[in-house]
């Protein structure tokens, strides 16, 4: 069965190793949806979280791929643990005058940001997990959506082991 796999990659930080990464994803056919990169906890090292589409088998397979590759430091499939998630999201959205405090209003809901404001339009800032970005891209989809700008997601193990997801669970059936 073909679930979306995050994965954290920590990588020594140099010249071409986002591009041999991606060399080897496309050489095997395999679409990244989602790609972040920055500096890790320690100086000279990256890490990378991308989301790829694939079964266990196939993405077991790529972890062994990628712990081939040089400056490839660890590689952590981190779909099934308990994780810390967030993404950035900018969405430039229609605002009037008509309409403009019922967009503020939602954005406000959603613990967002206005961040710019026109005659004619209004930008967005939201941070929050990927649910959270679907969730308000499809409530602020009724005022016309000009632009969006997407991080892609990034993620943190819990060292406590809280599976939030389990516990939004748990907070319905109650």
């Amino acid at each position: 069965m073909t679930v979306k796999h995050t994965l954290s990659v920590l990588v020594e930080d140099e010249a071409g190793v986002l591009t041999r990464i991606a060399a080897l994803f496309a050489r095997r056919g395999f679409n990244i949806e989602s790609l972040a990169v920055g500096s890790a906890e320690s100086s000279g090292v990256s890490r990378i979280t991308m989301v790829v589409p694939g079964d266990n088998r196939t993405v077991e397979q790529l972890t062994k791929q990628l712990y081939k590759l040089i400056n490839v430091l660890k590689v952590q499939d981190v779909t099934g643990t308990p994780c810390v998630e967030r993404e950035l999201m900018l969405i430039k959205i229609n605002a009037t005058t008509s309409n403009r405090a019922e967009a503020i209003e939602l954005a406000q809901v959603f613990r967002a940001r206005v961040v710019d404001i026109s005659e004619e339009t209004l930008t967005i800032e939201v941070v929050g997990d990927p649910g959270k970005m679907v969730a308000i891209i499809k409530m602020l989809g009724k005022f016309g959506i000009r632009e969006l700008a997407r991080t892609g997601k990034i993620s943190l193990v819990r060292d406590s082991g809280v599976n939030t997801e389990l516990l939004k669970t748990l907070e319905l059936k109650v």
